[in-house]
């Protein structure tokens, strides 16, 4: 995109109300405690603020992360080098441009530009999304209406969708220090007539689900994962999908509540194969397979359990093996790790029949208008889109606008625990409440939400 972004600088003689009048990073901490990026941005109408999330697995083909290496600061973990970019780079070159806070696109040319590289390398992905954050937030208080109407019309969507929440009610893989190789095990409440309905399902069948863990594995398997999931140490995938089950039984929710998954492949593929025990340094060599066989595997997860979305079944460039199964499939296929929020990615999968719906991560692609600009392509060939936060989160909201204004009908972020996860829940709470009668819940038709 960096290759073709023009911008219009804004004339001199013209009143500037909507300039940026200050820009300030500073280094704050995620919900695991490692650092990451805050940006405050100042105009006349106020200080608008954006945090800038982490995730543990992450793809190759992501947009790169700045951080400092240095393993006698904070892990090597410390983002001193992108703080230091956009408080001396991007704020006094920003500023100078003259650059109104409502020209989003621009902005997000102009840093493509400034930085210069495909990858975000020099000045980082995550000091680029920062500040594109903060400036999206600055153009809807400009604009005088809410972020994610303005989100709205900046992606062109005339339709406000609430979305479906997948909450993440197991964790395994990456996320949590269980045997559980595949990552997310997910409940969707797509039988509830409306959000805060599916708030109420997906709580209860969360705490019923505790109790289930609770009394088949004791009072310590209740711990959560990095995305507030329960991590009981199981093995068996199934075995996950069968305490849901039981879960969504005892709620008296069949029928009401799908399943999702994400197995985040990439983490257990190795040589050739996929490891389901790769967490154990005396792994089983029989749990080690190859992509038919884990197709197998899936196919009976689908005949067995109302799964209905399946996320990254595969490696990130295990490409036969994803076309493979969405030919054979009639649920929904995310890419992930595959796809990473790139157009390119995109482009290719769309090609190679890959997947059938975009997992779009800010953060992946490393700005706002990018990443409208990869859920537009998704949707232009048919594909479904889940908004998505990552393991290592913020108190930032921004994301549940993100979804409404994109209208993509589904959501996860978490489990319906840890306030990063539920900071996001509430604030689609409020959103539901201030469209009033005129809210629609996507429901059913969470992968075509144009339907609804």
């Amino acid at each position: 995109m960096s290759k073709f972004c023009f911008f219009k600088k804004v004339k001199k003689d013209t009143k500037i109300i909507m300039s940026i009048q200050k820009l300030l990073a500073r280094q704050i901490f995620d919900s695991r405690g490692n650092p990451t990026v805050e940006v405050d941005l100042v105009t006349s109408k106020g200080l608008f603020r954006a945090a800038v999330p982490s995730g543990a697995s992450t793809g190759v083909h992501e947009a790169l992360e700045l951080r400092d290496g240095d393993k006698g600061q904070y892990h090597g973990k410390s983002v001193f080098k992108a703080v230091c970019n956009i408080n001396e780079t991007i704020a006094p070159q920003l500023i100078k441009s003259g650059l109104s806070v409502v020209q989003q696109k621009d902005i997000d040319c102009f840093l493509l530009q400034l930085d210069g590289t495909e990858n975000k390398k020099n000045l980082g992905a995550n000091a680029i999304l920062g500040v594109s954050l903060a400036v999206c937030k600055a153009g809807a208080a400009e604009k005088g209406i809410p972020l994610y109407k303005y989100i709205a019309e900046l992606s062109c969507n005339t339709n406000l969708i609430l979305p479906v929440p997948a909450f993440n009610v197991i964790n395994g893989g990456s996320h949590a220090g269980n045997k559980l190789a595949m990552q997310e095990f997910m409940i969707l409440p797509t039988g509830a007539c409306n959000f805060t309905e599916a708030m109420k399902m997906g709580t209860e069948v969360y705490h019923h689900l505790k109790a289930v863990i609770k009394s088949q594995f004791g009072l310590d398997a209740t711990a959560v994962g990095d995305e507030g999931g329960f991590a009981p140490n199981i093995l068996d995938n199934k075995q996950g999908l069968e305490l849901i089950k039981t879960a969504i039984e005892k709620a008296g929710y069949t029928g009401r509540i799908e399943i999702g998954m994400d197995v985040a492949a990439s983490e257990f593929f190795k040589d050739g194969v996929y490891d389901l025990d790769f967490k154990n340094p005396q792994g089983d060599a029989s749990l080690k397979i190859p992509a038919d066989k884990l197709t197998e595997l899936y196919h009976s997860f689908v005949k067995d359990y109302p799964i209905v979305s399946i996320e990254d079944p595969f490696d990130q460039d295990d490409w036969a093996a994803w076309s493979n199964f969405t030919g054979q499939s009639n649920i929904q296929i995310v890419g992930d790790d595959l796809t990473v929020t790139n157009p390119k990615r995109i482009y290719t999968a769309v090609e190679k029949k890959a997947c059938n719906c975009l997992l779009l991560k800010v953060n992946q692609i490393g700005s706002i208008t990018e990443a409208i600009d990869a859920h537009n392509l998704a949707k232009a060939n048919g594909w479904g889109t889940m908004v998505s936060h990552r393991s290592g989160e913020t108190e930032d909201t921004f994301i549940a606008d993100l979804v409404v204004g994109l209208g993509t009908g589904q959501i996860k972020t978490g489990a319906p625990c840890r306030s990063e996860r539920c900071a996001k829940y509430n604030q689609l709470l409020r959103i539901e409440e201030e469209l009033g009668s005129s809210a629609k819940y996507a429901g059913r038709k969470f992968r075509f939400p144009s339907c609804v």
